[in-house]
């Protein structure tokens, strides 16, 4: 469950990493989620435990008790945290404005052929 809040709230970088994992995992453990971070990152068991309590606070985390441990599962999907930072960042930085956000896009990556068709096949599915 979502709280209501959590509509307005973008994760931190931290926050970010472990959500990822949890996207992949679907259902995880703290232990769960500290092995799913790249060897090179090390994180304590009790700040992993602390940062996702937290998610679970802000409502992008639930959990279950399965004996003596928690399982923790996203309370909200990738695509719909997608769309609340992109539509955070249109609001910000661009104006609201989709065709300023795409431009920007456009203008800071070299683009190859098939990326240019795949954009060019998504807007005429749009119209």
């Amino acid at each position: 469950m979502v709280k209501e809040n959590s509509g307005k709230t973008l994760l931190t970088e931290t926050e970010l990493e472990l959500m990822l994992i949890l996207w992949k995992l679907q259902e995880a453990s703290v232990h769960d989620v500290i092995a799913a971070l790249p060897k090179k990152r090390v994180m304590a068991y009790t700040s992993a435990s602390t940062i996702i309590r937290i998610l679970e606070k802000k409502g992008f985390v639930s959990n279950r008790k399965e004996g003596k441990a928690h399982l923790y599962s996203p309370g909200i999907t990738k695509h719909e945290y997608e769309s609340r930072t992109l539509g955070h960042v249109m609001g910000r930085l661009f104006d609201n404005t989709p065709a300023a956000l795409v431009a920007r896009l456009i203008d800071s990556h070299k683009l190859s052929a098939k990326e240019i068709a795949e954009l060019k096949r998504l807007l005429d599915k749009k119209e």
